[in-house]
């Protein structure tokens, strides 16, 4: 099945035991029609990254979770820093890694013209450029108003079988291979966008899949990943004022049916891989610019509801079809709710950090809050969880470290004195942080504190 390939959570039994969800994922491994990839089980989400590449936005299955061992825990602009490479131009999209090398967008324009938009690639040992390719000249591409803080290359790439899939919204979307040829652009989507671009492609079988959420006649658009053509457009059918968003899409098996769970302002939809056909939606009225990811554990799926006062929804993942919204809601937070950062589950427990800096842990399975503080700064980043540590990164440069677990406990504030709003990337016992102007790689000398 052509549309299971690449990374894809399941909805398991949540009482299964951690033992026996990972035999059954060696086993769907050694299946044929798994054999390009593996799946992630949405029961076990310490199960949901390896130790290396870093694929796509928040990491492989896309949950923000590294199973990485001594990952820093103090670092500053000047130590524990293994390099700092500066990266030309305006962007927010987040690094991914993949055989030694790390690739980043970005968008580079004179004062008042309209950006070059163009891919780099750096060396993960050095943080060398090793080569930058323009993938769309400024003169393809028009200006467009954008928000303060989003940029013209906020959506991360994906790699996936030797393939660099990059998406620059209105813009275009464009494949590279890994020595920076262009191998396909696709510049015919033409949509209005709102505050600019935001949401990340998704590789979804031979499909590349992302929302296109514009000002009007907004749509989840899927790609021949091979040739770039378009092969489905399936448009928004909801009521809302504000039509616009920015949300990553999430490939998900649930029921026994791949699905692409997908936030849009007014709701959020599953569809059918094969043609976009929708399968299930659950209604949350009128909120608008969705950013955060979508997130499957214990059966559960979890979603932010948008603008202008965000929910948290934990909505049950069980293979029912149709309008669930009056009957598929398990339970939903309302206070500390983020707008931007996505959420991340780590065991029982669920943690969130909204725009202003509220943090939050609550029982995943029930929404039962377990304690709620205030971190320093607001935030648009989404948190990263490794080992017993929850990491979050603020807007103005300062990591906070986290322990995990039911009692709050800071561990260390780390300021790089720089505007960061991207989400980490891992690469070993090593983090990414992409700042305004620089590309970090964090884990190097006595001052990353590994294990400590």
């Amino acid at each position: 099945m052509a549309e299971r390939r690449g990374f894809c959570l399941v909805a398991g039994n949540p009482s299964a035991s951690l033992a026996g969800m990972i035999t059954h994922w060696v086993r769907l491994l050694a299946s044929s029609s798994l054999a390009a990839g593996f799946m992630l089980l949405g029961a076990a989400p310490r199960a949901a990254a390896a130790d290396g590449d870093w694929p796509e936005f928040r990491g492989p299955g896309g949950q923000g979770i590294s199973t990485a061992a001594g990952l820093p825990l103090r670092w500053s602009r000047t130590d524990g820093v293994a390099w700092r490479t500066e990266v030309a131009g305006v962007g927010w999209s987040s690094p991914v890694i993949g055989g030694g090398r790390v690739f980043l967008t970005t968008g580079v324009a004179a004062e008042g013209e309209p950006p070059s938009l163009r891919v780099l690639a750096l060396d993960l040992a050095t943080g060398a450029i090793l080569w930058d390719t323009e993938v769309f000249a400024a003169a393809e591409n028009g200006r467009a108003s954008m928000h303060r803080k989003n940029s013209p290359a906020s959506p991360t790439p994906v790699l996936h079988e030797g393939r660099l899939y990059v998406h620059f919204g209105h813009f275009g979307t464009a494949c590279l291979d890994t020595g920076g040829r262009v191998i396909w652009r696709n510049n015919r989507l033409r949509y209005e966008p709102e505050h600019g671009n935001g949401g990340s492609p998704i590789v979804v079988g031979d499909l590349l899949v992302f929302s296109a959420d514009a000002r009007t006649e907004p749509a989840l658009v899927a790609l021949n990943r091979k040739s770039g053509e378009l092969a489905w457009r399936v448009a928004r059918e909801i009521e809302v004022r504000q039509k616009f968003s920015f949300a990553t899409p999430l490939l998900a098996e649930i029921g026994g049916r791949p699905q692409i769970i997908s936030p849009a302002s007014g709701a959020v939809l599953a569809h059918d891989p094969a043609d976009g056909r929708e399968l299930w939606r659950v209604r949350y009225g009128q909120g608008y610019s969705l950013v955060p990811r979508p997130v499957l554990a214990h059966g559960l799926i979890f979603v932010g509801t948008g603008y202008n006062k965000a929910d948290l929804l934990a909505i049950r993942a069980d293979g029912a079809t149709g309008d669930l919204t009056d009957t598929h809601v398990a339970w939903k937070m309302s206070k500390g709710a983020p707008l931007t950062p996505s959420v991340v589950v780590v065991g029982d427990e669920l943690y969130a950090v909204s725009d202003m800096g509220v943090a939050t842990c609550v029982d995943a399975r029930t929404g039962g809050v377990h304690w709620q503080e205030k971190l320093e700064g607001g935030y648009s980043a989404s948190p990263l969880a490794a080992g017993d540590r929850i990491y979050f990164q603020n807007e103005q440069g300062l990591g906070t470290v986290l322990a995990a677990g039911k009692t709050f406990s800071k561990l260390a504030t780390n300021d790089l004195g720089e505007r960061t709003l991207a989400s980490y990337a891992v690469a070993g016992a090593t983090f990414l942080i992409r700042s305004e102007k620089a590309l970090y790689r964090i884990g190097a000398g006595p001052a990353s504190g590994r294990g400590k």
